[in-house]
């Protein structure tokens, strides 16, 4: 316990190793006594029977067709060899005592539940072999019409288990497991007959093992700890294998991770021990919550205790560390492994490499694979193209994308669809379609990710005719367009003005069961505004907030613009001081949008007014926003005002551009001064060097 315990105390606080038992392994008091009964009818499942609240027999169970999912086409697959089969159980059966009637036709057989089992136990007990049982066990059920129980189902099990075929005695579990819920007097009634229809304790230890492990497949972690619980009653304990994966799940499931730390160590008093392999789960759920620094304390008390990290616990720190950009501790790491005589392989370092690339670190990831002399994986070399498509070096991009084929690395669906964005970034549609030809040439098959990105080209380059037959392409080849594809063509047909298209392919979203968002209706009102149909995009937007939609800023600021562009600024302010008096916060592009209304039409009072109360509210104006200033005031012949705002954008130490310089010059110009450009210039730099640091 010592090797445990001193994980415990530097991981885990609060978490001390116990002699007691914890908590899901209380004992039951009705556990032992509920073995004792052997049938079905006398078993008590307090309130939550279904018959009543007052017992349970197979009787009681709902009838299903048990073996769906179980797989017994292949069970009969040619008549002959099943005359053979059925020959061998007659005279197995014959030979044991049973009376088949005349030419072996089962007349004279009942074939209730009591003898299917007897039947079953006969033929196993006959040679040892489950295969013949499992035959009549299906046959009996398809061919003859009997009715299957759970305790015939679980006495199948356990004949399988015993004949060395777990695989169908697992198939069959699952089917018990997915029949019901997760309710108590369901896992009451299996944790019974298990132990009624049990062969020896062997086998019983293996049958209760997958029945915990099916829970856990099902994602029942509740109901395999409460099997956990009874099965202590009977002094039994999972598999090591089946241990991983409840504590696999245990951790997935984040609230329980005090049960992990001591289910564990209950696997230890129980004598099985423990390996890297186990801790490695504990060492990926504080990874994966970003709780890096339990992680590697976790990582060095192993170290201490004599067990030797292994390079999956490696990578899984090292890929923490990058996720959390910190890339110089990962290649530290990378170095003290390789120092102490650990193969740096591609697996390893890719997170590292990934990571330069992402931020452009080029130079770093390249040297990084020199100096371990790592050959490039798909991931490495999706990295890589990623970042030269990033970057618009599409030539090396391609180069390096046809010399994976030629070393053997063969591009996948990501990588096919990282050159196609490249291509699309620069406008280049001919290549993405020619890269296009290639994947679906190769029989990759293209995702919605790659269509909208073409989708998206299109739209972008006035395609709409091509954008809308890529986008249909998708249904053809069996992909289901999400929502961001819908957006994508949406936008597409709205900024050309084709408002049916837009409101046409929101009844087909709608359609398809794909819910509109917030973007999708921002793209609709954008649609509206861009054909001067604001009003009607205020009214669809009081339709949806009167339907319980909540819009946000991108949706105001579209309808502001179409107000003030159509010169209403009485609403566009409306709509300004509405959004200022509720939770939402306008910014900056939407005030810039009103100046902007306001200057163009040189009501300059009510945009210096709009100006000073945006700054109460907190917003910082940009240097677009100062230049519609200064341009609306130099345009009234206004300097003092023009010249104030420069003073207020250097002390924020925003500096004048080309734009301002050009509001200065034209102000100067329609004052009929001599030299606009000459003054101008002399005049901000009077102003930088006056209100400047």
């Amino acid at each position: 316990m010592k090797l445990l315990g001193s994980i415990f105390k530097t991981c885990y606080a609060g978490i001390k190793l116990r002699s007691q038992k914890f908590r899901f392994f209380s004992h039951m008091s009705t556990a032992l006594p509920a073995l004792s009964y052997s049938q079905d009818k006398d078993f008590s499942s307090g309130n939550d029977s279904p018959c009543n609240g007052k017992h349970i027999a197979d009787e009681c169970v709902e009838q299903h067709d048990w073996l769906v999912g179980f797989g017994v086409n292949h069970i009969f697959n040619q008549k002959a060899t099943d005359n053979d089969e059925l020959k061998r159980i007659e005279r197995t059966l014959q030979n044991s005592g049973w009376d088949l009637g005349s030419l072996g036709s089962y007349k004279n057989l009942n074939l209730d539940e009591y003898n299917i089992i007897r039947i079953l136990k006969d033929l196993f007990e006959e040679n040892g072999n489950a295969s013949p049982a499992l035959y009549f066990f299906i046959w009996s059920h398809h061919c003859m019409g009997t009715k299957l129980t759970v305790r015939s189902i679980s006495t199948m099990i356990h004949v399988l288990i015993a004949g060395n075929m777990n695989y169908r005695a697992m198939d069959l579990t699952l089917c018990l497991v997915r029949k019901n819920d997760g309710e108590d007097w369901w896992l009451n009634l299996l944790f019974r007959l298990y132990f009624e229809t049990s062969i020896n304790r062997q086998v019983l230890v293996t049958a209760y093992s997958m029945l915990v492990n099916c829970y856990v497949q099902e994602n029942m972690v509740n109901m395999a700890l409460k099997l956990l619980d009874e099965m202590k009653s009977l002094d039994i304990f999972p598999s090591i294998g089946v241990c991983n994966s409840l504590l696999g799940a245990l951790l997935r499931g984040g609230e329980h991770i005090d049960f992990a730390w001591e289910f564990l160590e209950e696997i230890q008093h129980q004598g099985m021990g423990f390996n890297v392999s186990i801790i490695n789960l504990f060492l990926q759920k504080y990874c994966s919550d970003s709780n890096l620094g339990s992680g590697w304390k976790l990582l060095m008390e192993m170290k201490h205790c004599g067990i030797s990290p292994d390079i999956v616990a490696y990578t899984t720190v090292i890929n923490s560390l990058c996720k959390q950009s910190l890339w110089r501790e990962a290649v530290s790491i990378l170095f003290k492994l390789s120092a102490v005589g650990i193969f740096i392989d591609s697996v390893c370092a890719s997170s590292v490499i990934h990571g330069f690339c992402k931020v452009g670190k080029m130079e770093e990831a390249f040297n990084l694979m020199k100096v371990f002399n790592i050959s490039p994986n798909i991931f490495i070399c999706n990295s890589l193209m990623s970042w030269l498509c990033t970057a618009g070096n599409m030539i090396p991009a391609l180069n390096m994308f046809h010399e994976m084929s030629e070393s053997g690395l063969f591009p996948d669906s990501y990588c096919f669809t990282t050159i196609i964005r490249g291509y699309c970034k620069i406008r280049d549609m001919n290549m993405a379609l020619s890269i296009l030809a290639k994947m679906l040439k190769s029989g990759i098959k293209p995702s919605i990710v790659t269509y909208t990105i073409l989708v998206d080209c299109c739209c972008k380059s006035g395609d709409m005719e091509m954008a809308e037959y890529l986008f249909q392409k998708m249904p053809e080849e069996g992909l289901a367009p999400d929502v961001v594809a819908y957006n994508t063509l949406m936008d597409g047909f709205g900024k050309k003005g084709y408002l049916h298209k837009v409101f046409e392919l929101l009844n087909i979203m709608k359609s398809s069961g794909i819910s509109p968002g917030n973007v999708t209706y921002n793209i609709v009102i954008h649609s509206l505004v861009v054909r001067g149909y604001a009003i009607e995009a205020k009214d669809l937007l009081d339709e949806l907030v009167r339907r319980g939609f909540s819009p946000d800023i991108i949706a105001f600021t579209n309808i502001v613009n179409g107000f003030t562009k159509k010169g209403n600024f009485e609403e566009a302010f409306l709509i300004w001081l509405y959004i200022s008096e509720t939770n939402m916060k306008p910014d900056v592009v939407m005030c810039s949008s009103i100046l902007n209304g306001f200057c163009r039409v040189r009501r300059m009072d009510e945009a210096y007014a709009l100006f000073v109360k945006m700054l109460s509210m907190g917003l910082i104006p940009d240097l677009i926003l100062y230049n519609t200033l200064i341009h609306g005031f130099c345009s009234i012949g206004d300097f003092a005002n023009a010249c104030h705002i420069v003073n207020m954008m250097t002390k924020q130490d925003i500096y004048p551009n080309d734009g301002t310089h050009k509001a200065f010059a034209l102000g100067y110009e329609k004052k009929r001064v001599k030299n606009p450009l000459e003054v101008a210039t002399c005049k901000l730099q009077q102003l930088v060097l006056e209100y400047g640091d």
